[in-house]
């Protein structure tokens, strides 16, 4: 008998958020990586990295609220001078908070902090998605500095995770897991893609993940990896694609499942093996050392020589194989023709090499999986096959 929504559990009571030790870990870790490569400073906006490593959760506006390490381990926070308060509710780590008034320019203040500091004619880095205006005021503040790249830095830590933010990354693919063996059984001919999507929301919700999307395609809007404006609904014979994910004290899952609605034609049950076969040949691949480009590229010899393609055209697949996943949904590197990153332990990313074919419908089986000493571990099972296409 199908579980009622009810009843479905708390997944995530037993999880616990990000600790201070574990956020002071990040900032000396980022310390050393500022003096390993001669990073003065690194300012950093409102975002997943400024959670990342001072825990403020605030949102980007024309009003900068922002943060800058040092590589002696010091940290300012700035922010409008009325938000201060609000800020400091999630400020997990010791920082200087410096505010400003709305006649006032926050980079000039943090460019004269950074100058007590003696770092005003340092090299300062930049993390990358810091907006134009907040670099381009910081040069002005600091003419005699140099602005450079801060990925070196902050890649260098976030893309290894630590015990703690791959098990909250477990709890999260859990329950996105549970939500689809939940509402599985429930869906019906006639059903819209916000139908489905928001059963799984409800059941994300109930067992104690934050939904971040519910991607519903049916029947040929699955061709269209990010969906499609056409008027969909479930009906016979058509493909279900579902690509879903939440958070659990920030950190995501992010997996896809495709079916059939009814029986299934023997091109769909062929499309569907190649799709699997394709995600498999990933995984192998993946392991330490090699460069992510290259997981990319197995995949696509073996759908070249099933005839898809070449390389990204279609019927075949149009887009990389895996991103990285965190804090956020997509975060570097990428499994992508040309990236050269090595993989290392601790690196996370989802593995999809969707298989789309124009006018009639897409197969796209999504699972993600973190880098170990011995290589891959998937964070959730891939389904063995189309007539049990959970796991």
């Amino acid at each position: 008998m199908a579980q009622a929504s009810g009843t479905l559990p708390n997944l995530a009571a037993a999880s616990s958020p990000i600790s201070s030790q574990e956020r002071k870990a990040r900032i000396a870790r980022a310390a050393a990586l500022m003096r390993a490569h001669d990073i003065d400073a690194v300012l950093i906006e409102a975002g997943s990295s400024m959670v990342y490593f001072t825990g403020v959760q605030w949102w980007r506006s024309e009003r900068l609220t922002g943060a800058v390490m040092t590589r002696e381990g010091a940290i300012a926070i700035v922010t409008p001078f009325f938000e201060e308060p609000s800020v400091r509710e999630t400020l997990g780590v010791e920082a200087e908070v410096l505010t400003w008034n709305e006649d006032e320019n926050p980079l000039a203040i943090l460019g004269a902090w950074l100058t007590r500091q003696g770092l005003g004619k340092g090299r300062i880095g930049i993390e990358e998605t810091v907006r134009y205006f907040a670099v381009d005021r910081l040069q002005h503040a600091l003419p005699q500095a140099s602005i450079v790249n801060a990925d070196a830095v902050v890649r260098g830590c976030r893309m290894i995770k630590s015990p703690a933010e791959l098990a909250l990354m477990q709890t999260a693919t859990d329950i996105t897991m549970a939500a689809y063996r939940y509402v599985y059984p429930r869906i019906e001919a006639g059903m819209s893609p916000q139908d489905i999507g928001g059963m799984i929301n409800d059941a994300t919700t109930k067992m104690g993940g934050v939904p971040e999307f519910a991607l519903v395609l049916l029947g040929e809007g699955s061709a269209y990896p990010h969906g499609s404006h056409q008027k969909q609904e479930v009906r016979e014979g058509s493909v279900v694609l579902l690509d879903c994910g939440c958070n659990v004290h920030g950190y995501q899952s992010d997996i896809s499942r495709s079916f059939v609605f009814g029986d299934a034609t023997p091109k769909q049950r062929l499309v569907w093996n190649q799709m699997r076969r394709g995600q498999q040949i990933a995984f192998e691949t993946a392991q330490i050392g090699t460069p992510a480009g290259k997981v990319d590229d197995a995949v696509r010899a073996y759908y070249r020589a099933l005839g898809y393609g070449p390389g990204y055209k279609l019927p075949g697949t149009s887009h990389r194989t895996g991103h990285g996943i965190g804090l956020d949904g997509h975060e570097p590197v990428n499994l992508v023709h040309g990236e050269t990153t090595k993989l290392a332990a601790g690196m996370c990313f989802s593995d999809e090499p969707g298989i789309y074919i124009p006018g009639e419908f897409g197969i796209r089986i999504e699972d993600c999986f973190h880098m170990t000493e011995s290589g891959p571990r998937w964070f959730s099972t891939p389904p063995r096959s189309l007539d049990d296409p959970i796991g």
